[in-house]
């Protein structure tokens, strides 16, 4: 089929729910994907951060076809060695104890706020049930997690919502400390809030929250959905931070294509979480989980260093040029502010047309590229976004 047969099909029975490109992709390879008429792309948008090795890594395609093979889903009325092969080597990158898998970052989110009540009512009585949140975070788009996102924008249509959520301004630890009451059981964070326009925490504030967690026994919960699984240039955002949270939520990335979900947490909470009080038909997996450990064996020490290096390369040729007022971000989550009167949105389908894949976020342009990127990689896409805003 042709781009145009692929849309017009689309657009005739698929629900309207999202703004799609006029572009209709049918195969990939590493950094590239290619479309119905051959055109061929630089992705630097990864599928919104989750193929993490590119299109069709060979490791990645024989992992999950060697199980598909063998034995593609049970339920978790069974053990399965995949599933906790994952287990093992996510507790042992996180040093956390225990994990629950789901399918998206959404469930994964929602398990995290599940498991903070579950052991705050199980401690400190029914009442302590309140979770805080910053403004401007996005959480997910089930209504927990929609209630979650900081973001009033999203608070409309579906209500309605649940309760017992409260939002303070990003930064500002005086508000949260006000906001803290005697009925807060968590507060969830982003490191980096990537649509919220990819925007870094203040470290010195993050270590202000994480004491006052600590002090006041409020569980700590790190949403790395996107900044996870070496998007920053290490495994978790956290080891940046130096925070060591009760709960980290992990998606995107890990399945490397495949939807996965997982929350991750201490024993602590781990051991309020017994049979019944959570559950997934197809949480972990067997395609899924070996599809994320080949994932997990590509992301080496090496790998990471380079692309730590690449995205400081990356950083330094957007800040040259035109147009580009700061980058913000951290490592390969990439966010770049434009002047005044300059649409992130008409620059992303400038450079489509010129063969390079980007995201927006708010105002801005968002880069997420793939973790296997080269400097010829880079080299190309700089050299498109030049040519694209020179024309502005």
């Amino acid at each position: 089929m042709n781009t145009q047969s692929i849309i017009q099909r689309d657009d005739a029975h698929v629900l309207h729910t999202y703004v799609r490109s006029q572009v209709a992709l049918v195969g990939g390879s590493g950094m590239v994907a290619t479309d119905a008429e051959g055109k061929q792309y630089l992705d630097f948008t990864s599928g919104i951060g989750v193929n993490a090795l590119g299109y069709c890594h060979p490791v990645w395609v024989a992992a999950v076809t060697a199980q598909a093979a063998k034995l593609q889903h049970t339920s978790n009325l069974y053990y399965t060695e995949p599933c906790g092969a994952l287990a093992e080597e996510l507790c042992r990158r996180t040093g956390l104890d225990a994990v629950f898998f789901g399918n998206s970052g959404a469930e994964a989110n929602e398990g995290a706020i599940k498991a903070a009540r579950k052991y705050s009512v199980d401690t400190y009585g029914p009442n302590r049930n309140r979770v805080l949140t910053l403004v401007n975070s996005f959480h997910g788009r089930t209504l927990a997690t929609l209630t979650a996102t900081g973001q009033d924008v999203f608070h409309h249509d579906f209500g309605p919502f649940p309760e017992r959520f409260g939002y303070v301004p990003a930064g500002d630890f005086a508000a949260l400390q006000a906001a803290a009451d005697a009925d807060t059981c968590a507060v969830l964070l982003e490191l980096v809030q990537g649509e919220g326009g990819v925007v870094a925490l203040d470290k010195n504030y993050v270590a202000q929250v994480a004491a006052f967690c600590k002090e006041r026994d409020i569980l700590l919960l790190v949403d790395e959905v996107q900044t996870g699984v070496g998007r920053t240039g290490t495994f978790l955002a956290c080891e940046q931070f130096d925070l060591h949270p009760d709960i980290v939520t992990l998606a995107k990335g890990l399945g490397g294509g495949l939807p996965i979900g997982a929350v991750v947490m201490n024993q602590k909470v781990a051991a309020h979480m017994g049979p019944g009080s959570h559950g997934s038909t197809f949480g972990g997996n067997p395609v899924v989980c070996a599809g994320a450990l080949a994932v997990l064996q590509q992301l080496t020490d090496d790998l990471l260093a380079q692309d730590r290096a690449l995205a400081e390369t990356l950083r330094a040729g957007l800040a040259q040029l035109p147009h580009v007022t700061a980058v913000s971000g951290l490592g390969l989550m990439v966010g770049i502010a434009l002047e005044e009167g300059i649409s992130a949105a008409n620059v992303r389908t400038a450079c489509e047309k010129e063969g390079l894949l980007v995201l927006t976020a708010k105002t801005r342009l968002r880069l997420l590229p793939p973790l296997i990127l080269t400097q010829d990689d880079v080299d190309k896409a700089l050299a498109i976004l030049r040519t694209v805003l020179e024309k502005l």
